[in-house]
Parts: C-alpha cells; structure tokens; sequence
C-alpha cells in the first residue's frame, strides 16, 4: 500500500567544487535525498516506510506521533497519513502559537489533529501512562514516536543505505541527527570499515550514543557536538552567512536546523584537516526543506 502510493524518486550524487577543498585534497560527494519525494523527503521516507506498512498490516486507521513546532517529522508524516487515508494526531511540545507557522499549518492543513502539550508532559511521551491517557483521548492508534525513530525505522534506513549506498565508493559518511534514527540505520547497513560522522542538531546531545547503541553494535561513527549553533531550531548570523554563500556557491538548498549546521561543521573539520588527504567524503542531504521548496 505505502509503496504503491508513495512513489520513491531516484535522487542523484553530486560533487562540489570547492578551493577549501582542493587544498585539502578532499573529494566531496552530496547524496541529494531531498529530491526523493516532493513532501516526504529525505530520510524520513525511509523511516516512516514500514511503520506504515505495519500500522496497515494491524488494520490501523488512526497514527499518533510527536514532535515540535518546526519538526520535519511532523510534516512528512501529515502528508503521508493523508495521502494514504490515515487519521493522524501530532503531539506537540509547547504551547499553540497563532498564527501557526507554516509547518504547523501544512500539518494541519492536511488534517493532522493538533494536541498541545507542555515541555514537562512531553518529556513523558515514553511512559507508560502518559501513552495510557493518549489512547483514553484518542482511542485505538499506531504511535509512530518521535523523529520516527523505532527498530522499523532504523530498518528503513539501513535499506537506503545497504542499496543505494553500499557500492559507493567513499572513506568518511556524513549526515545531520536527530532522534538517532537516521544514523543507527546508516551505520547498520554499511561495512564497518566506512566511517560515519554525525551532527547533532541538539545542545547538549550526548545522550544520543547511548540511543544509537541501542540500534548497533559497530564502532566505525562519533558524533560532533560542537555545531548546534544554540541547540534545535535555534540560529546565529554566523550559521546564516554561511548559508547563504553555500548555496550562492553551489546552488544546493539547506535548512537551517539540520543540514546547514552539518555543512558548518564539515567545512570547518576539512579547515581543521579532520579528514585524511586523498579521502573520499560522502554526505546524506536528509531533507527538511518543506519552506524552501
């Protein structure tokens, strides 16, 4: 059902040219997963695939999930539920802002029934009772959680990679993180002698090896922590600068919480000479560009 009515697009690899880059004797790669749908791009394509297939295969007409004001997740899930029929609640965290932003208002738009709820609750979304009170307000759902990180989620993944990426040639894999998800897919369904460097978007993101661990059992990744620009959804000038002159340069859209401050901190580790001389750096452009496209 989902395949059938989600088309998934090729997406192409494109190389940049960069003086940086020539100095450092580094080739740089952009697996462009953005273009793979027009709404439920990037990765989280790959991790809602079979949660849907299995949340049709329980008979399921209801999704329950969660995130913040500005989640891709929230987005990409809204436009899947509602292409395929599904009735879908967003948890959100914080208090309702009107008007809403365009996120928001896409999900809503789409007939995502949306459920404020405060910071402390919402810490609780895991917990039992929490999720008892859910289904006391909603009924029967399929909860697909957070950033849509799950074991099927991580399946998804570690799909994409095993079979678009595997026969690739390249030394060091780059990617933005969220939940984990992503990057527990990615190093799940490559060889461990490629390395995998992940850029949290999140202040304060260490808990995160301990969510990915959960997933894989593989050394060859780390996380850098140095390049949330003041944790999710938040900005500096600097961030915007170099936004703005990577894409005059390269003509490759970003987004602000995610895939900028990746490309920040790979810049800055190519400045630092981070990566060998002579190596090949791919990078996953995981989307989130639903205001810019």
């Amino acid at each position: 059902m989902f395949l059938k009515a989600l088309t998934y697009n090729q997406t192409p690899i494109l190389e940049l040219k960069d003086s940086l880059l020539q100095e450092a004797n580094v080739r740089l790669l952009i697996k462009c997963e953005y273009l793979n749908h027009p709404l439920v791009s990037g990765n989280k394509w790959w991790k809602l695939k079979y949660n849907l297939v299995e949340a049709a295969r329980l008979g399921k007409k209801r999704l329950l999930t969660f995130g913040g004001a500005y989640s891709n997740h929230i987005y990409a899930t809204a436009a899947t539920a509602n292409e395929l029929g599904f009735e879908l609640v967003g948890i959100i965290r914080g208090e309702e802002t009107l008007p809403l932003n365009s996120t928001l208002a896409f999900a809503k738009g789409k007939g995502m029934q949306l459920h404020y709820v405060t910071r402390e609750d919402y810490r609780k979304k895991t917990e039992p009772d929490f999720q008892k009170k859910l289904t006391d307000l909603f009924g029967d759902f399929y909860l697909i959680p957070e950033g849509g990180t799950n074991e099927l989620a991580v399946k998804g993944v570690a799909e994409f990679a095993n079979s678009l990426l595997r026969e690739l040639k390249f030394d060091y894999l780059s990617l933005p993180v969220g939940t984990g998800g992503t990057i527990a897919g990615i190093i799940s369904g490559l060889d461990a002698e490629k390395k995998i460097i992940g850029f949290p978007a999140l202040k304060g993101a260490q808990f995160l090896e301990r969510e990915i661990r959960t997933y894989t059992d593989k050394e060859n990744w780390q996380l850098m922590y140095d390049y949330h620009f003041g944790g999710y959804a938040k900005s500096t000038k600097e961030l915007t600068d170099f936004m703005e002159q990577f894409e005059r340069a390269h003509n490759i859209p970003l987004d602000p919480i995610y895939t900028a401050k990746m490309m920040f901190g790979i810049f800055d580790l190519v400045k630092q000479g981070f990566f060998k001389r002579g190596s090949t750096l791919l990078i996953v452009h995981t989307g989130g560009l639903q205001d810019r496209l």
